[in-house]
């Protein structure tokens, strides 16, 4: 009997529940055992499930293509067989937030990279290496919903990773208003070129809901506790524009910040190729060990040379010079199915199993 955590993945049919079966392949603590998607996927082998949509550029592991999909809507059966899941699930919000909350219910722990829960007052929306205090808010969500292990809890939106964290590590020279566009990658619509050839040689200007995100979510990440509910930060203000791009993976933004103090590049730079956290202290099986680095090149950060650094979980920089109107702009990238999507939720749920939060059931 294996002693890793039995995980399911909710939604493991699609690009992101595929994500989170490719990262999990010989995870050290987790195990993926159960495999859930929509009622006409139910009852079929994983492989035959996904036929000819696996979209990883690495082989679909040999552990999981025999585990037969259970229906994700049939919460109790597929409860009782983990001791916590990953939800990738594509429904609406309000199905989300009720079959998350469903699953909860069942004493099973919730790991999601869906936005449905992202503003639910109790339920943390995580950076391991920025905000990890704020899983303590799990402990008034368990009393709202009359759980003694289950609960939800949510990593950010993939287009705040590649400036969220850069700004967290200049928290100390106080930016206070920020301008950032970002250059977002079809996978971030759960695309490929094959799905989606009209992105090839195209860009457009509209991606519906992320701007919001882009400029909220890192308020969020950057707030309190207070009353059992997560107050968002006040002191910076962000204002997005959100483009899709002819990219399959990495997500770019160019970004400006005023700063109340006045910091040298110097300064800047050793914050980010210094800033670390949590998941770094306790050696986390996905985490990066150097979280940001700055790139001295004028040509970097590239994706084609560099969106797979640390394995995808790293942020790249670059450029950073000082401006004629804002004090400094900057170039980041991450990638947004592994840090962003999938890859943020595996180290929360590390976090989560560090913490305690999550055991065996």
């Amino acid at each position: 009997m294996s002693d890793k955590l039995k995980v399911g993945i909710l939604g493991g049919t699609g690009m992101v529940g595929q994500r989170f079966i490719s990262l999990l392949e010989n995870h050290p603590w987790f195990e993926v055992t159960t495999i859930a998607a929509s009622p006409r996927s139910a009852g079929q082998r994983y492989e035959d499930a996904v036929g000819g949509r696996w979209k990883m550029d690495t082989p679909m592991p040999e552990a999981v293509k025999d585990i037969i999909v259970k229906n994700v809507n049939e919460v109790e059966e597929v409860a009782k067989e983990v001791d916590f899941v990953f939800s990738a699930v594509d429904m609406s919000k309000d199905e989300i937030k009720a079959i998350e909350e469903a699953y909860a219910k069942t004493e099973t722990p919730v790991v999601s990279n869906n936005s449905a829960h992202r503003w639910t007052p109790d339920v943390p929306m995580v950076v391991p290496e920025i905000n990890p205090q704020h899983m303590e808010v799990i402990e008034f969500q368990k009393k709202r919903l009359g759980t003694t292990r289950g609960f939800v809890a949510v990593k950010p939106n993939c287009s705040i990773q590649s400036y969220a964290p850069v700004l967290t590590a200049w928290k100390e020279f106080e930016p206070y208003e920020v301008v950032v566009t970002t250059y977002q990658a079809i996978s971030g619509a759960g695309k490929t070129f094959k799905d989606w050839p009209e992105m090839e040689h195209n860009i457009i200007p509209f991606i519906s809901g992320e701007e919001e995100k882009s400029e909220k979510e890192p308020l969020r990440i950057w707030g309190e506790i207070k009353d059992g509910v997560i107050v968002p930060a006040d002191y910076v203000k962000i204002t997005s524009q959100c483009i899709r791009v002819p990219v399959l993976n990495g997500h770019t933004a160019a970004v400006f910040v005023k700063f109340k103090k006045q910091p040298t590049k110097e300064q800047l730079i050793d914050a980010i190729n210094n800033f670390s956290g949590v998941p770094q202290e306790l050696e986390l099986p996905s985490a990066p060990k150097q979280f940001i680095r700055y790139m001295e090149e004028d040509n970097r950060p590239q994706v084609a040379l560099d969106v797979d650094y640390e394995n995808g979980m790293g942020i790249n920089v670059g450029r950073l010079r000082e401006d004629s109107i804002y004090d400094w702009k900057f170039v980041g990238l991450s990638h947004n199915t592994v840090r962003g999507a999938a890859g943020g939720a595996v180290l929360c749920a590390e976090l989560l199993k560090a913490q305690g939060y999550i055991t065996k059931k």
